[in-house]
């Protein structure tokens, strides 16, 4: 939220149902700006975990403005029409990353007060799961998808739209279906290439793997994430994701087929690169700006990250981005510092004037 925007207003107290990291994570998030959060989980551990974490408390709740639904997606729709059932004045939103199979499965089973839930989905979350991989600022500056429907309340929207704010989120708002091919496209898609990546890493010989860097790191890092859950997630979400699924296997078609006869396969490689210029930049900028990395040898002691970041904040020179690469049994890391592509010699000639070893 910027400085001068008006605070977020949530009517009344919280509940939520699902002490998994999102919902934990909103939780901590609403009790950050002073919110009443109530928990709920099926395994009570969880909520107290959530509890002493500071997410809310456990105590029932009296009554409730707003239910936040953060459930797998095999459990939405009977957990929301529970929820509306349960408390018949509040507004009910779930946190699914699919929208329009649970409001199809409720209105095909005629659920009263549909006109008080409205899905929403936060564009968050890690390869880790439970209640203590929970952050307040896991929402901060991330998109979080709204997705009216044609029946509901301009008072039930309002009060999702102040869940978002009040988190800290960027509040995108598109219909449950748009919803569902875009998260297909940016999150889904993803997430099953990466685990096909990963799956050929097994019965490959050690001194393979002893060659992994940071590439191999940064496509497979989100396959380590809960089988089961993503197994829903595909399943529920199945129409779109096939669709993008057939145009992957006709670019690799191409690709296989200009490989195996040494032709041109600079148009399917290009495609790649047109793709990750589209993917927008921070602070809400339409597209990334060019970045070049700065690559910094990093000696493995205490205190030298600290140093690196004093001396590049010195520097001037923003960091657009930075991840550490240090494979076991070496001296020395390797930070790749990303920046402005017309900042990069200036960073690097600050650093290498303080003793740093950098490469462009």
């Amino acid at each position: 939220m910027s400085p001068d925007a008006s605070p977020p207003t949530l009517a009344g107290p919280v509940l939520i149902i699902g002490c998994g990291l999102v919902g934990t994570s909103v939780g901590l998030a609403l009790a950050r700006v002073g919110a009443a959060v109530h928990l709920r989980d099926a395994q009570p551990e969880h909520a107290r975990t959530a509890q002493m974490l500071g997410a809310g408390t456990t105590e029932p709740p009296e009554s409730v403005s707003l239910v936040v639904v953060a459930v797998p997606p095999d459990f939405v729709a009977e957990v929301v029409a529970g929820a509306l059932a349960e408390w018949p004045t509040a507004v009910v939103t779930d946190v699914a990353s699919v929208k329009l199979p649970p409001l199809e499965a409720l209105a095909s089973a005629g659920t009263e007060g549909l006109e008080r839930y409205v899905g929403s989905h936060p564009m968050a979350g890690s390869e880790r799961s439970g209640p203590t991989a929970a952050s307040e600022t896991l929402f901060e500056g991330r998109a979080w998808a709204v997705t009216p429907h044609a029946a509901v309340a301009d008072t039930a929207l309002h009060q999702v739209r102040e869940l978002a704010r009040a988190v800290g989120a960027t509040l995108v708002e598109m219909p449950p279906d748009e919803h569902d091919l875009a998260v297909a496209r940016v999150s889904h898609l993803p997430q099953v290439m990466s685990v096909l990546t990963a799956s050929r890493l097994h019965g490959g010989p050690a001194d393979h793997l002893a060659l992994a860097g940071q590439g191999l790191r940064d496509v497979t890092r989100i396959a380590a994430s809960d089988p089961v859950l993503w197994r829903q997630i595909l399943h529920a979400n199945r129409l779109p994701l096939v669709e993008l699924l057939r145009g992957v296997r006709d670019d690799l078609d191409e690709l296989l087929d200009g490989i195996e006869r040494g032709q041109v396969i600079e148009d399917v490689l290009g495609r790649g690169v047109a793709g990750t210029r589209l993917i927008p930049g921070k602070h809400g900028e339409e597209s990334t700006p060019a970045l070049t990395s700065v690559f910094v040898q990093v000696p493995d002691q205490p205190g030298e990250l600290g140093r690196l970041f004093r001396d590049a904040g010195e520097s001037g020179v923003n960091i657009e981005d930075l991840r550490i690469d240090h494979d076991l049994g070496r001296p020395v890391g390797v930070a790749e510092i990303a920046v402005r592509s017309e900042r990069a010699e200036e960073l690097t000639s600050a650093l290498t004037e303080r003793g740093w070893t950098t490469y462009l």
